[in-house]
């Protein structure tokens, strides 16, 4: 049997939606890498699933009137049917309202806790519901989301928050002596320039008076976790977690694929929560464009091509 170990993930998939094109795209671009390593005698395991907590999550069951886990059931099993009909080959298939992850999620909080890495603070700012998180005033554009273009809600309560600020030049000087841990150059760069501003904590938490759905704080009931600092575990808990056989032979190997959509979070949100954890940094982020459709242009016999700087084009 190969020492090779090969660890590979997509990202976790958020089930306010069925699944479309750009889910596919990543996971059929992270299905020929699992295969071409395994024809080179490696050992790999290869995981996808679905991120099933949140605000959305919980609006978009109400809207649907059903409970949320009702409606996580239902959009999670779309998925594990979209890849059984594609013929992804994915070892493993995870969500985060299973107990597998939920345990990793708090014992890694309450280790965070113990070591005075999270705090209790007051917020306030401008809040995106559809990317669930907060934007500072650099990144509205005319007052709205960047990604969505839409109003965003004054939000101000007390939450708890991870000292990520503390690891703002550990971060830095790591990817400037680690070439290709972001990897196409273009998305190093990116983070390396957004990484020149002052970073700021990061709220872990939503009050439940606000939102249930989500895990428990293990240190202090009354808030649920913020769904990002939930869902980037996965990749952890999938494995089992430290100590858990799987996750000493596959994390040290650990590759990530992702849309250039969620860099940040796995950029800069994931290395310094490992960092603060005491676990290894996983050894590349894989990051890729979206597509783009050219559609007729009414006015002339020509083409024209909806498309951003990173695109791969369908005509």
């Amino acid at each position: 049997m190969s020492d090779r170990f090969f660890y590979l993930t997509t990202p976790i998939y958020y089930v306010n939606a069925e699944p479309h094109l750009g889910h596919a795209y990543t996971t059929v671009l992270a299905d020929a890498m699992a295969r071409w390593h395994r024809l080179a005698g490696d050992r790999v395991w290869f995981l996808t699933g679905t991120d099933e907590h949140g605000d959305k999550i919980a609006q978009a069951a109400a809207a649907a009137g059903v409970s949320p886990q009702a409606y996580a059931d239902r959009i999670s099993a779309a998925y594990r049917e979209t890849w059984r009909r594609l013929g992804i080959s994915n070892d493993d298939y995870i969500r985060t309202t299973e107990q597998r992850h939920q345990k990793i999620v708090q014992n890694i909080l309450q280790a965070l806790w113990d070591a005075g890495e999270i705090y209790l603070g007051k917020y306030g700012g401008h809040y995106c519901f559809g990317c669930e998180r907060f934007y500072t005033e650099k990144e509205i554009v005319d007052g709205k989301c960047p990604d969505h273009l839409t109003p965003l809600t004054w939000i101000e309560e007390e939450n708890y928050f991870f000292r990520m600020s503390k690891y703002q030049a550990w971060l830095v000087d790591y990817i400037q002596t680690h070439a290709d841990f972001i990897r196409p150059e273009r998305y190093r760069n990116e983070i390396l320039g957004f990484l020149r501003e002052p970073l700021q904590d990061l709220s872990i938490s939503r009050p439940r008076t606000r939102l249930e759905w989500g895990i428990p704080l293990p240190f202090d009931d009354k808030y649920v976790t913020y769904v990002w600092f939930d869902a980037l575990i996965n990749y952890v808990s999938a494995l089992g977690g430290p100590g858990d056989a799987r996750y000493e032979t596959f994390w040290p190997h650990a590759e990530h694929l992702i849309g250039k959509d969620i860099l940040k979070p796995h950029a800069v949100y994931w290395p310094t929560m490992l960092k603060a954890a005491g676990m290894p940094i996983y050894r590349h982020l894989n990051v890729h464009g979206h597509y783009s459709f050219s559609l007729p242009d009414l006015g002339s016999a020509g083409r024209r091509t909806l498309r951003d700087p990173d695109t791969v084009d369908v005509e």
